[in-house]
């Protein structure tokens, strides 16, 4: 199978990435460490830009380009660390009403039946900023008003770019979708969000190289020496096998006749949270001493990558998901 990318592609990526160098630099990034709420006019931009349209059809007022060309913009995205909740409020579009525009963000929760003896609390990102929340479970969507959920924020959270809040339980909405509308709205939600793991791993890849082709130890770069050459390498086998795997869903959802488009999601999402975390704790082992500093923004990689796997669920189940549709 081929995963070059078309010239439209290609130019797709080009643009998104222009514009996250000048909407989004790391300076701006990092100036909104520990903000509790979204940048406005960072968020008017990405809507200005059609990232949450980007899969409707015309007449929706959305570009209606697939899913393949959602993944190429999410992987820009998550290369320049964008904030938010970029990925529920995209694959949400056809479904919350301003959310396509980004007048709306939209939040995302899993219900998953309780597990005896866990004690993990329900985290929503975002929860302050956002304008809809919801609830996806095996039979149906739920919408609900964030203004009604409750939640206590969470003081000191992981990622100092995603406030989080915390909920005593899941709260009950109001239905906006069946079954089969939930399977199909998580299923976009993994690969967009995939992709923008990916774009995460492929660039804390290319930090790595960079700095181990400039920093001396011995009178050598250290990215001679054959141990820092194999961690680079194992980083760049991580990133382009989760690449591979994104795009070969997207395909399937644009495409379905080919393929099990949920198995593949499930798998993507998978692949890319564990390339994204392992490869942002490889990054700051190849930066050594300095990678353990806040200057140097690996750790936020690192965090974002922690805080987004959560988001998408345990590696376990994932992996289940993937087996039981073989």
């Amino acid at each position: 199978m081929d995963f070059e990318l078309s010239d439209d592609e290609r130019s797709l990526a080009d643009g998104m990435r222009r514009l996250c160098e000048g909407r989004f630099p790391m300076e701006r990034v990092r100036a909104g460490e520990g903000r509790r709420a979204l940048d406005t006019e960072g968020w008017s931009a990405l809507a200005e830009a059609g990232v949450f349209s980007l899969r409707l059809a015309d007449e929706e007022g959305g570009a209606d380009l697939g899913t393949a060309a959602a993944a190429v913009v999410f992987e820009e995205l998550g290369r320049a660390l964008v904030p938010g909740p970029l990925a529920a409020t995209h694959a949400a579009a056809g479904l919350v009403k301003g959310a396509a525009t980004g007048d709306r963000p939209v939040g995302l929760l899993r219900r998953t039946p309780p597990v005896p003896g866990d004690p993990r609390p329900v985290l929503v990102g975002d929860l302050g900023s956002l304008g809809a929340l919801l609830v996806v479970a095996d039979d149906g969507v739920e919408l609900v008003e964030p203004d009604a959920v409750g939640g206590a924020p969470v003081e000191g959270g992981l990622d100092p770019l995603t406030p989080l809040w915390r909920l005593e339980a899941v709260p009950r909405g109001t239905p906006v979708g069946d079954g089969p509308v939930a399977e199909a709205l998580w299923r976009d939600f993994l690969v967009v969000e995939a992709a923008f793991l990916v774009g995460m791993a492929a660039v804390t890849s290319e930090m790595a190289v960079g700095y181990a082709k400039v920093r001396r130890q011995f009178d050598r770069p250290i990215g001679s020496f054959q141990a820092v050459k194999h961690m680079c390498a194992d980083m760049l086998v991580r990133a382009e096998t989760a690449r591979a795997a994104v795009h070969a869903a997207a395909v399937t959802v644009d495409q379905p006749d080919v393929g099990d488009a949920v198995r593949a999601a499930h798998g993507a999402a998978l692949l890319a949270a564990q390339a994204a975390e392992a490869n942002a704790r490889a990054c700051i082992q190849v930066h050594g001493g300095m990678g353990f500093t806040w200057e140097v923004p690996a750790h936020l990689y690192l965090k974002r990558a922690i805080v987004l796997w959560r988001a998408l669920g345990p590696a376990t189940r994932l992996a289940d998901v993937v087996a039981e549709r073989f």
